[in-house]
């Protein structure tokens, strides 16, 4: 599903680059051809995503034993870098616009090229977007907030073109540039940091933990008297925990690996899937950065 989904963004944007470059040159709008440069990125994040998702799918091996999952984080953060090469792009042709001047010509054409463009961005995001919050993806959802922001550059490019024929203000188009370039490097900056946090395995979210550690304390009829050494990280769509489980003292092998495995399946469904590992402890003092569990009544 992810695989088709991504080849749906680079489709999309094939067809949108050739739209824009020929209403472009048509119109000699430096508005209408920065999207085109936008859309080229466009083009080339959608491809990294598309790689990016088989590589993640593909299964671990002798030298990568937890799989391939951070590629599409990786992949996110090219997207990042892409956004701001393009942003770049487009200020120094909207500058140089304004310092040497110019004007557009048959506007009517690329008011239209931009509205379909926007139209279609905004359907194949939303499209996108879906598909990676069903399969937990960061690169399609990378991509779909990619295209949101294309759609919304293309709609200030369209409002700048409408009012460049109502009063014939040239100047309008190459400001209407300008604003997409700022709009575009921040969601560049915003998709860097959330893949940066990924790669240097930021722990997953409070409220993730917190999920954790009360199924954990559900199982303090079971045996379990506290835990430790909480790890968790996230990689691609795939999250990952490991901590420590003590047992009260006199539990047997057998009923500490039986509880362990029935704590793991009870973990993953809280989080709605996970890698869990668990190392398993008698009764004893406690650790450093220990937290115990109240002990049932009766027990």
């Amino acid at each position: 599903m992810k695989q088709h989904t991504a080849l749906l963004s680079v489709a999309s944007n094939s067809a949108l680059i050739l739209l824009k470059l020929v209403a472009g040159i048509l119109t000699g709008s430096v508005a209408i051809l920065t999207e085109a440069v936008h859309s080229s990125v466009d083009l080339v994040a959608s491809l990294v995503t598309y790689l990016s998702v088989r590589m993640a799918e593909a299964p671990a091996d002798e030298g990568h034993r937890y799989g391939h999952e951070k590629v599409e984080n990786l992949a996110a953060a090219v997207e990042g870098v892409l956004i701001l090469v393009g942003s770049a792009a487009i200020a120094v042709a909207a500058v140089r616009r304004l310092i040497v001047g110019g004007s557009d010509h048959t506007v009517g054409i690329g008011i239209a090229v931009i509205g379909i463009s926007a139209g279609a961005n905004l359907v194949v995001a939303n499209i996108i977007a879906r598909g990676g919050r069903e399969t937990g993806s960061p690169a399609l959802a990378g991509d779909a907030l990619h295209l949101r922001t294309d759609a919304v550059s293309s709609l200030v490019v369209l409002v700048a073109l409408v009012l460049v024929a109502l009063t014939g203000a040239q100047w309008i188009d190459p400001v209407a540039a300008l604003i997409v370039a700022a709009a575009i490097s921040v969601t560049g900056v915003r998709l860097m940091i959330r893949s940066g946090e990924v790669l240097v395995d930021q722990a997953l979210p409070a409220d993730e933990t917190a999920a954790i550690a009360a199924v954990i304390e559900s199982f303090s009829a079971r045996g379990v008297i506290g835990f430790h050494e909480l790890r968790t990280r996230r990689a691609g769509s795939q999250r990952y925990v490991d901590l420590h489980i003590q047992f009260r003292s006199g539990t047997s092998l057998e009923d500490a690996h039986l509880v362990a495995h029935e704590l793991q399946d009870h973990i993953v469904d809280a989080l709605g899937g996970a890698d869990v590992l668990i190392h398993l402890e008698p009764e004893g003092r406690l650790r450093p950065g220990q937290q115990p569990l109240e002990a049932p009544a009766g027990a």
